[in-house]
């Protein structure tokens, strides 16, 4: 690392930082990175690259990307999984401190975010509500433009290959690289202006936990020895040997659960019990009134008028399940029963077929005298057939 230039040094800690902020990292890769960036910081402390007297517009576009470095390395510093979380707390606010002060100092800082830094935090919720409200526009239209860059740096490529590919071009070439400078000027200026919305996000809610951090460490210290991982361990073998106990006497201060309606009807479906036999069965009625809140009975008259009160808006079921199926079985066992009946009534009237009935010699003479009657019908129409009396139809009559 130490024998890599400053552009290919830059280049490979800025895509740890990338890798860092999409996903997370180990952090042998996120220290890699940190030191990587330290490596920087004193490449340019030492080729004097940015000045005091100079302002963006002096700074040529080689060196524009290196503002960045000591933001990038406040970020990965942010990362950093330690003990001691105040002091990297401190040590990222530092570096995001001297990265807002050196764009200050290069007039890249906008002038809204500048009057607001300057001021501190905002003492209304309104106030620091517009301020994110305004930063959280010039990110997006920061990110829109880089995007836009991006798209015009790749359909411009597209276009030159095929030119080249096709004729080559002369005339007009030092435009073009002209241009390609102004390009990365631009995107590089707006990946600052990115990177100091960022920065003014991060050093807030660095602060606000450094805060909170400061309170926690300074209640410990009044309070005696700060806690320790021994303790905590101690407390929570307490916890654990507690509930193990309580689970153990539980099984002798419970009572067993009493036989319920659910079970005594379970107990007539599988034929362990009859339907018949006595058995209190209760169905109680729901109360959405005071006394269901902690389970308690209606005892005084303001309770129930309460409990009348505070009724559901649908109708109760005037019976319970258990109720409804017990019914059910006993208008099924009544359907078996009569139909026990009526196939007993049908097997034994073959017995019966033969034996004469009241009334039974009217039937016969009925059946003769229609019998006769139907015979004369039949003779007439031998004597008289079919269009015999009409003596227009025959030719000759």
């Amino acid at each position: 690392m130490e024998d890599l230039p400053l552009p290919a040094l830059f280049e490979q800690a800025r895509k740890i930082h990338a890798d860092a902020t999409e996903s997370a990292v180990d952090q042998e890769v996120v220290k890699k990175g940190c030191q990587a960036l330290h490596r920087c910081e004193d490449m340019v402390n030492n080729l004097g690259l940015f000045s005091s007297n100079e302002t963006k517009e002096d700074i040529s576009t080689a060196n524009l990307k290196y503002i960045l470095v000591p933001f990038y390395l406040a970020e990965l510093m942010e990362k950093i999984a330690q003990e001691d979380r105040l002091q990297i707390l401190k040590a990222s606010q530092a570096k995001l401190k001297e990265f807002i002060s050196f764009c200050e100092a290069m007039e890249l800082v906008p002038k809204e975010e500048l009057e607001s830094y300057m001021e501190g935090a905002p003492k209304t919720v309104v106030d620091q509500r517009a301020r994110k409200i305004a930063r959280f526009k010039r990110q997006r239209a920061a990110e829109s433009k880089l995007l836009e860059i991006k798209e015009r740096k790749e359909r411009r490529g597209r276009s030159t290959k095929a030119a080249a590919l096709s004729t080559p071009v002369e005339a007009g070439e030092e435009e073009v690289l002209d241009d390609e400078g102004e390009e990365e000027r631009e995107a590089w200026t707006t990946t600052i202006s990115l990177a100091i919305c960022k920065a003014l996000d991060l050093l807030d809610m660095l602060k606000k936990e450094d805060e909170m951090l400061s309170a926690v460490k300074d209640r410990q210290s009044k309070d005696g020895a700060e806690f320790s991982r021994d303790v905590l361990d101690e407390r929570a073998k307490k916890a654990e040997a507690w509930h193990r106990d309580s689970a153990v006497r539980a099984r002798y201060t419970k009572p067993s659960p009493p036989i319920t309606c659910a079970t005594f009807a379970q107990d007539v479906l599988e034929g362990r019990a009859k339907a018949s036999q006595a058995h209190d069965h209760k169905h109680q009625p729901l109360i959405f009134g005071p006394a269901s809140l902690v389970n308690g009975s209606l005892t005084t008259e303001r309770e129930r008028m309460a409990a009348q009160v505070f009724q559901p808006s649908h109708r109760m079921p005037t019976m319970s399940i258990e109720e409804a199926g017990l019914k059910e079985m006993e208008i099924m066992n009544k359907w078996q029963e009569r139909n026990v009946k009526l196939m007993e009534e049908a097997n034994s009237s073959w017995h019966n077929d033969r034996k004469s009935k009241p009334g039974e010699d009217d039937d016969d003479e009925d059946d003769d005298a229609a019998q006769e009657k139907a015979r004369a019908w039949d003779d007439w129409k031998d004597d008289n057939p079919r269009g015999a009396g009409n003596k227009k139809l025959t030719p000759c009559g």
